[in-house]
């Protein structure tokens, strides 16, 4: 199967120039949440606003907490009939984590400066390059396509570096309802990402009784319980592994401590055995494992433990369950990537996946619908000193996105009559956001 015409016309419209000045102005914007220095994602998604407002779109900012707003913007081609059509939504975020020290940085951390076809700066892979090339693809696809037979959403949230409350407040409200398939424009290598881990995050606490380091046996030693706790969670892990092995695009399922403090609260001292220890766990999972069995097995395991020790207690809490999605290889957003993928990048296409949750995650989970994530940047660069992005891969993303839009509505599958891609469990007054057509 090869692209269009349509599909080829769209991807040679994206402007170069136009993509390194969208990302560069996100780049100079600081999105980094810190309630300290008083910053959020409003100055960056002001940039995504006035962007669309100057295209002639009419972008709706709703706020997801104070100071920071989703940025949700639609266009229909004139051939568009919201009872027959599709819609393709175009997922990013604009918040990025920390600098840290910016001494640190060979080229300051938001000065946005491009160097040799490169943009350095926080952010710039991680993901503003991937919102600059779903803007771009957006603008290639109204000149060149205006009587598309479809809609495209945008959807650029915020918090996806926190517990990704601007995916949520952007489902609750309604906007993913009659979404059909969605482009996660995160950095990966511009490889098509069919699958991506699932994740929990645990909080484990172990009670004890305090007591005098000299006299243990008057109390009883959390520590000797999280040891305890740390033996049964490595054996647990080990079986998983050995049950389904190394996922082809994932690798192994993990179940990694990644904080342990006793006490819990206030002061240590060393001649005082504390009452409690804490244990956080970050489980990363993969097709073929339910997060429920999981948590079932970890918190009978610490049952065991507690069992074991008298007036030891254990309590487990999972706050946050991503699970592993997974969107299958003959879907229609697949094809059409996978359609345009060797003109646009000039080979066959290069199939990943995803090692961290995303804000697909919730799109997938809570409305079923189909993802792929695909954009540019190294997949390991994101969260380190001096991150940047190759301009000609933020482009070729940008390219990308605008034939595989276009191939996606001029697919007979895509098309007919309308069927949600899950439940519609609308709770907001989102209503219709069609910004006109051109």
């Amino acid at each position: 199967m090869r692209a269009s015409p349509a599909a080829r016309r769209a991807a040679e419209a994206v402007d170069p120039d136009r993509v390194a000045e969208l990302a560069r102005d996100l780049v100079r914007t600081p999105s980094v949440v810190d309630p300290d220095r008083g910053t959020t994602e409003a100055g960056a998604a002001m940039v995504v606003a006035d962007a669309l407002r100057a295209t002639g779109l009419e972008p709706i900012l709703e706020e997801v907490a104070p100071g920071r707003p989703n940025v949700v913007c639609d266009w229909a081609g004139t051939g568009y009939d919201p009872s027959r059509h599709r819609t393709l939504m175009f997922e990013g975020h604009t918040d990025v984590v920390t600098e840290g020290d910016a001494a640190s940085w060979e080229v300051p951390p938001f000065e946005g400066r491009i160097e040799d076809g490169v943009l350095h700066g926080r952010g710039s892979a991680d993901m503003k390059a991937g919102v600059a090339a779903a803007l771009a693809a957006l603008e290639a696809v109204r000149r060149t396509v205006p009587d598309l037979a479809g809609r495209i959403r945008l959807g650029i949230v915020v918090d996806e570096e926190g517990m990704m409350l601007g995916i949520k407040h952007f489902i609750e409200r309604g906007w993913a309802d009659e979404v059909s398939g969605a482009i996660v424009c995160e950095p990966e290598e511009n490889e098509l990402c069919l699958v991506q881990k699932g994740a929990m995050r645990l909080h484990v606490r172990i009670e004890g009784v305090m007591s005098h380091g000299a006299m243990p046996y008057a109390g009883v030693n959390p520590i000797h319980g999280l040891h305890d706790v740390l033996t049964v969670v490595r054996r647990i892990e080990a079986e998983e592994q050995r049950r389904l092995g190394a996922h082809p695009h994932l690798g192994l399922p993990h179940i990694t401590p990644t904080i342990v403090a006793s006490p819990h609260q206030g002061t240590a001292q060393h001649n005082v055995m504390p009452r409690e220890a804490y244990l956080a766990l970050d489980i990363r999972t993969v097709p073929g494992q339910s997060h429920e069995d999981l948590l079932d097995r970890l918190r009978e395991a610490f049952r065991t433990v507690e069992a074991g020790t008298p007036k030891l207690r254990i309590a487990c809490e999972c706050f946050e369950s991503r699970p592993w999605t997974q969107t299958p290889d003959d879907d229609p957003l697949v094809r059409a990537l996978a359609a345009v993928y060797p003109e646009v990048m000039g080979y066959p296409p290069r199939f990943g996946g995803v090692p961290g949750a995303t804000d697909g995650t919730f799109l997938r989970a809570w409305r079923n619908i189909p993802i792929v994530t695909v954009g540019p940047g190294d997949r390991t660069i994101p969260h380190q000193v001096n991150e940047f992005v190759r301009l000609a891969d933020v482009v070729d993303a940008a390219r990308l996105y605008a034939a595989a839009t276009v191939e996606y509505f001029g697919l007979d599958i895509a098309n007919g009559p309308v069927t949600p891609a899950g439940e519609s469990h609308r709770t907001g007054s989102g209503g219709s956001l069609e910004g006109g057509s051109t």
